[in-house]
């Protein structure tokens, strides 16, 4: 099956979930891959790796791109990617947010990201965290917490997934009410390949997919 396809086939797996936005994880695709991806419909494309973000967003230049960023950001590649991404799904660190703040021209999108399967080899906060980190945020001027992203446990177990996806949902409209202008806080990025059906039952209005425009 093509990408082009394929990505028939996802939208139409979404028919009902008008909300939900499709960001293509590139990190399994090389140039001409996401050049196909971006000509079959998708736009809005995300990273992991800073270098190989910055190969795509080169070549790619000439396409209509929305660039999101995924993955780790150490301190000295910020200034890398900070005015090529349209959002951050990855913020975990204050010291990471001021970064930004000082390399940002404009108000960056970002979602704070929960470590909610609590592995110990996985980024993110606790989601017992989340409040007082978000209240820390204040101070930074140019990053916006427009929601919360998980990347839930790698399993086939679905009591699981969606007890984390719970979890994330209830944390989220517990930040929206706290009515903060720096942190709206109305999104959900969750759901991957293997979970995303799942994930939307649960308010997830960003999904990250990869392997699934492989296969």
């Amino acid at each position: 099956m093509s990408i082009k396809e394929k990505v028939l086939e996802v939208k139409k797996s979404l028919e009902g979930y008008d909300n939900v936005r499709i960001v293509a994880a590139t990190k399994y695709l090389d140039v001409a891959q996401t050049r196909e991806l971006v000509e079959a419909g998708i736009h809005e494309l995300g990273e992991n790796r800073t270098d190989m973000f910055l190969e795509k967003y080169e070549a790619l230049k000439d396409l209509d791109i929305r660039w999101h960023f995924f993955g780790v950001v150490q301190s000295r590649k910020v200034k890398d990617i900070a005015n090529k991404i349209v959002c951050l799904h990855s913020l975990d660190k204050l010291s990471l947010a001021m970064e930004f703040e000082k390399r940002l021209e404009n108000t960056l999108d970002c979602f704070v990201q929960i470590n909610i399967s609590e592995e110990p080899n996985k980024q993110g906060i606790p989601i017992t965290r989340v409040k007082p980190f978000i209240k820390s945020l204040s101070k930074c001027k140019k990053i916006r917490v427009i929601g919360l992203m998980c990347i839930a446990k790698l399993t086939c177990d679905t009591e699981i997934l969606e007890k984390s996806f719970e979890k994330m949902k209830k944390a989220k409209e517990e930040i929206e009410a706290m009515n903060l202008d720096y942190a709206p806080c109305h999104e959900l990025s969750m759901g991957m390949s293997n979970d995303y059906l799942i994930a939307v039952k649960y308010g997830a209005t960003y999904v990250r997919l990869g392997r699934i425009f492989l296969h």
